[in-house]
């Protein structure tokens, strides 16, 4: 641990200083972003769903609207990994050196799972949910005119919370790693967990079993690996635990035999003094 507890007002100007260089990063993101903008764009205009219809624009600012979301989307991909860097810098303070050292690794991991949950609702549930929704319109005989703009914001409202739910291993086995969670907790609650989570994907993908299946059950699998990872961390946790009480039995009995010492070799110099 930190042997100089922080103030208030230190804990706040820390987190400023964390801010400003996320702040910083995603700035110089933005900027690169601009350039990779239109041909993501184009890529997504002319591949998987987006080929089957035509995009519209509907207002003069559509394009401009969807450059600048395309844009911000690439920025906050490409800050991700210093925005986890910063979160784990501002709470290190609070940790024990194992600790710290055992958490900056899950960085990397986390950015990895958030791509590919990026992929996976890019790949897999956006799809779906299009097929779903052109189906609909034939069956009710309606002739879609659909929005360039609204094509993008209804593709990032879809794909964008996969790539933070895919971050569930990493979370589970950042709070195992640190004692605030027990796997066991994740085993006894499962049957409500996965509740949950049909229930979430009952709400991202189209209304029938096939396709919240296809959804609910790689979220499933998900939740699985989090408790075997959970577990891992957990031990780590209790050895590293039981390495710390050791050394510091190991410390107070090194210390109560220097005060003895000090005691016996005190009553040796009175009893010098006295002869």
């Amino acid at each position: 641990m930190n042997p100089r507890e922080l103030t208030v007002i230190e804990h706040i100007e820390e987190l400023r200083k964390r801010l400003f260089i996320c702040a910083a990063f995603f700035v110089v993101a933005l900027i690169g972003s601009f350039y990779v903008a239109e041909p993501i764009i184009k890529y997504i205009q002319h591949s998987g769903e987006a080929e089957k219809i035509t995009l519209n624009a509907f207002n003069v600012g559509d394009p401009l609207t969807v450059y600048l979301e395309v844009t911000f989307v690439v920025a906050l991909v490409i800050t991700s990994p210093i925005l986890l860097y910063q979160l784990w810098a501002f709470i290190t303070p609070g940790l024990h050196e194992t600790e710290r050292k055992a958490t900056l690794k899950y960085i990397p991991y986390s950015f990895l799972l958030f791509i590919g949950g990026l992929a996976f609702g890019y790949f897999i549930l956006f799809p779906n949910v299009m097929n779903f929704m052109m189906k609909l319109s034939n069956d009710l005989e309606i002739e879609q005119t659909i929005g360039i703009n609204e094509y993008f914001s209804f593709l990032f409202k879809l794909v964008v919370p996969f790539g933070v739910i895919f971050q569930l291993p990493v979370v589970m086995l950042f709070l195992a790693r640190l004692g605030i969670l027990n796997p066991q907790l994740m085993v006894k609650f499962r049957k409500y967990s996965y509740f949950v989570l049909f229930v979430l994907a009952v709400f991202l993908a189209p209304p029938d079993l096939i396709s919240n299946l296809l959804i609910a059950i790689p979220l499933f699998i998900l939740y699985e690996v989090s408790i075997v990872i959970a577990r891992i961390g957990y031990k780590k946790y209790e050895a590293a635990e039981s390495l710390r009480m050791q050394e510091e039995k190991e410390a107070a009995q090194t210390l109560q035999v220097e005060q003895v010492l000090a005691e016996q070799r005190r009553q040796i110099e009175e009893m010098s003094k006295h002869n």
